[in-house]
């Protein structure tokens, strides 16, 4: 596949410059996915500072691997979104509690403001908004052991 731009670079302040297709200078650009958890890998939108789509990119395995790295960094950056492996306690049953749970980037406590702070996204993924605004992924609900199952099953 061909970029949709001539160059995608990281500028001296960190921040993302492209040249598009037509050879025109955008400095500051922001990678957006269409889908970041159902196809993180299909749709991302190179966004200028004005707000407007500069260049579509269909999948992001298809270009190059520096331009892959550069916006995959990009996303680590802007994407924040831990992985809870257990759930290992709740203060209780109803809301708003506290959630102490393990993640793969350690352990970490959380207020669970209401039930609809759990969001299901389909085949046992669901997505768990803090009061702090802080997304945290359970990827397979299913996958987690008993106890976390058990804890989680209270809330759903």
């Amino acid at each position: 596949m061909t970029t949709p731009y001539q160059r995608l670079s990281r500028n001296a302040l960190g921040r993302l410059d492209l040249i598009d297709a037509d050879g025109q200078f955008h400095g500051a650009v922001t990678p957006v996915r269409a889908h970041p958890i159902s196809a993180p890998d299909e749709g991302v939108s190179l966004v200028g500072q004005d707000g407007h789509e500069l260049a579509w990119i269909p999948r992001l395995s298809a270009l190059p691997a520096a331009d892959r790295e550069l916006l995959d960094a990009e996303f680590a950056v802007r994407e924040f979104m831990p992985t809870v492996q257990a759930l290992l306690a709740v203060s209780t049953f109803s809301t708003p509690s506290q959630w102490t749970v393990r993640t793969e980037r350690g352990d970490a406590q959380f207020i669970l403001k209401t039930e609809e702070d759990i969001r299901r996204l389909g085949e046992g993924k669901l997505m768990i908004t803090s009061s702090h605004g802080l997304q945290f992924l359970i990827p397979d609900r299913f996958a987690l052991d008993r106890h976390s199952r058990k804890l989680l099953e209270r809330f759903l």
